[in-house]
């Protein structure tokens, strides 16, 4: 059993950043390969970044390629997101996510799933 608990998210303007947080506890915590995924209002969830369980390779999406970096700290069982030069089309629930590579970027899904954190991003 996981649970992942995302932090970080809320209001700014266009060209801002934001670093989001993903906390994880459990007995497994952080062993798995470990992402992040997107929903906005009225689209499909949408693939955003990813991390092997080693920190060693790094996934992102095409649409915030140069802008987003993922990270982590296995000591700190944290995973983060930073996101800069934020754009209105960044607006979306972000969720944290567990398990592999190939679920995250095929599949698009996951063993384990956050509740999500609220980014909105004005123009």
């Amino acid at each position: 059993q996981v649970q992942l608990v995302e932090s970080g998210g809320g209001l700014v303007q266009a060209g801002d950043s934001l670093r989001l947080s993903c906390a994880a506890s459990g007995r497994t915590s952080m062993t798995y390969d470990m992402g992040w995924f997107r929903q906005a209002p009225g689209r499909e969830r949408e693939f955003v970044a990813a991390i092997t369980e080693s920190g060693r390779t790094r996934y992102y999406a095409d649409p915030v390629k140069g802008r987003f970096t993922i990270s982590r700290d296995n000591a700190k069982n944290t995973v983060y997101l930073q996101m800069n030069s934020l754009k209105p089309e960044d607006t979306a629930v972000y969720y944290c996510v567990g398990g592999g590579l190939y679920q995250f970027r095929v599949g698009r899904s996951a063993d384990y799933w956050g509740l999500g954190t609220q980014v909105t991003v004005s123009s």
